[in-house]
């Protein structure tokens, strides 16, 4: 079994920069802004030759809106997921109200709890720490998680209690979905294949990465999609401000579900932790093999969401248009939209479009039966006999146009690379073809093998001819 580790605590304590100290990764935005961490997120750390899932959560507080509640019950389910608590506060700060609500509601359950009073350095320890006794909690570790200050220590120990006796604190969450087990040993077998499920990146087949502006339904479809409120929703921009990684299986396919920041236009990002949420985005889609590019049908695809879909086309990846919400239109517009869409959208005609509405769950199947068609085309192998035939075809149909005078020769065709489907050309004089010849073989090869919904490139190679110094001489 695979031990968690859920980091708590109120906003602006450390939480996130503790993750990427303890995972040796990036992954969570790390800022002076209040709330920059909203969803949970998951990561692995290796302590001693133990391997943990470390889970960072969005800070606390006592406020009562609805955003907040969404965070509360976010990090509420990341710590019944876990074995092991790490409670963050400040040392640099005089304790407040949340600090001892969170410490109330820790102390009832039966886990380990670790009090990480973080932001030590240049303090006098001691002193810092009268205060932290206040809370009831008993291990108590000071630590600087910026700089690493008191982090080996806090990992002997942790590493040190777990190999003694291992917990079996989540037997209980498990008795509501599975009455039927009756003894620890099956427990504790769930538990295994369920770590397995959710935490295995290398089991998983899809990286599905779902972009847009913001407020257009992304965080919303993936909780349609997952059956349940994994992501933070609320009809405000920008709830969402990390890429969340979330594992799922369908119909026998397994996926990643990544749920991305909302791009705005570069006029109106101001805020620095917006700019690495944009960051974040574009990663995700970099490290995706489908997009869904979700647009709002009451608004239409803007120039900014075109600029994002020419980004996405740029790097090669498989990319499906979402048009969310369109329940909200009545039968006279929906025509409307569609041809506005079509227009729009000629210079990417080979895109899938598919309307849907994430509240509903209309149109979900069928997005998915082109989601997996959108990832087998683009990692489909073909042979180079094909793409030779295919290439030859092209050419007599259209000759290629001279060059200075003289002939271009289309020697054979090799594929070069998947996701996109990258088609190497050899021959006399390619690199020199306009780019109009290009688009005319990507439009023939598109035809021919029947590929929608992902980009072809081709790259053209001059054959090199090892006489020709010989001849100059």
């Amino acid at each position: 079994m695979i031990p968690v580790i859920t980091l708590v605590g109120r906003q602006n304590v450390g939480k996130s920069t503790l993750f990427n100290l303890l995972t040796h990764t990036r992954d969570a935005i790390v800022s002076n802004c209040p709330g920059s961490t909203r969803d949970r997120k998951y990561g692995k750390a290796y302590f001693s030759g133990q391997e943990f899932i470390i889970i960072d959560t969005g800070g606390m507080n006592n406020s009562k809106n609805g955003i907040e509640n969404n965070i509360t019950y976010q990090t509420t389910v990341a710590i019944k997921e876990a074995d092991i608590v790490f409670f963050l506060i400040d040392a640099r700060s005089e304790l407040m109200p949340i600090d001892y609500n969170i410490a109330q509601n820790l102390r009832s359950l039966n886990k380990y709890i670790y009090l990480i009073a973080n932001k030590i350095d240049g303090l006098d320890v001691n002193l810092s720490l009268n205060h932290c006794y206040e809370l009831g909690i008993k291990n108590i570790y000071p630590i600087t998680a910026s700089h690493g200050k008191g982090i080996s220590k806090l990992i002997e120990k942790v590493s040190m209690n777990y190999s003694i006796q291992k917990s079996f604190n989540n037997i209980n969450f498990f008795k509501e979905k599975v009455n039927t087990v009756d003894t620890i040993k099956d427990k504790i077998l769930i538990e295994k294949n369920r770590i397995k499920k959710v935490f295995n990146p290398c089991l998983l087949q899809i990286k599905l990465a779902i972009v847009g502006s913001p407020n257009v339904g992304k965080s919303t479809l993936i909780n349609r999609i997952l059956g349940e409120n994994r992501v933070v929703v609320y009809d405000i921009p920008g709830t969402t401000r990390d890429s969340i990684y979330i594992s799922m299986k369908r119909n026998k396919y397994e996926y990643i579900l990544i749920d991305t920041a909302g791009i705005r236009k570069r006029s109106k990002v101001n805020k620095t932790v917006e700019k690495f949420s944009i960051i974040k985005t574009l990663e995700s889609i970099k490290n995706s093999n489908v997009v869904l590019l979700v647009i709002d049908a009451m608004q239409g695809i803007s120039n900014q969401e075109l600029s994002l879909l020419s980004f996405i086309l740029k790097i090669g990846r498989s990319v499906i248009i979402v048009v969310n919400k369109w329940d909200n239109l009545l039968q006279d517009n929906r025509q409307t939209i569609k041809n506005i869409l079509n227009f729009r959208l000629g210079f990417a005609n080979f895109i899938n479009i598919h309307f849907i509405s994430a509240l509903y769950g209309s149109g979900i199947k069928k997005l998915f039966k082109s989601i997996h068609e959108s990832y087998e085309l683009a990692t489909r192998k073909i042979g180079t006999a094909l793409l030779t035939r295919i290439m030859k075809a092209a050419e007599e149909e259209h000759y290629p146009p001279l060059i200075r005078g003289r002939k271009v020769k289309l020697q054979y065709a090799h594929v070069g690379g998947y996701n996109p489907l990258i088609v190497i050309i050899h021959g006399k004089q390619v690199t020199d073809l306009p780019d109009s010849y290009e688009r005319y073989l990507i439009n023939y090869f598109r035809k021919k093998l029947k590929i929608n919904g992902t980009p072809i490139k081709i790259r053209f190679k001059e054959d090199y001819n090892p006489y020709v110094n010989k001849i100059k001489n």
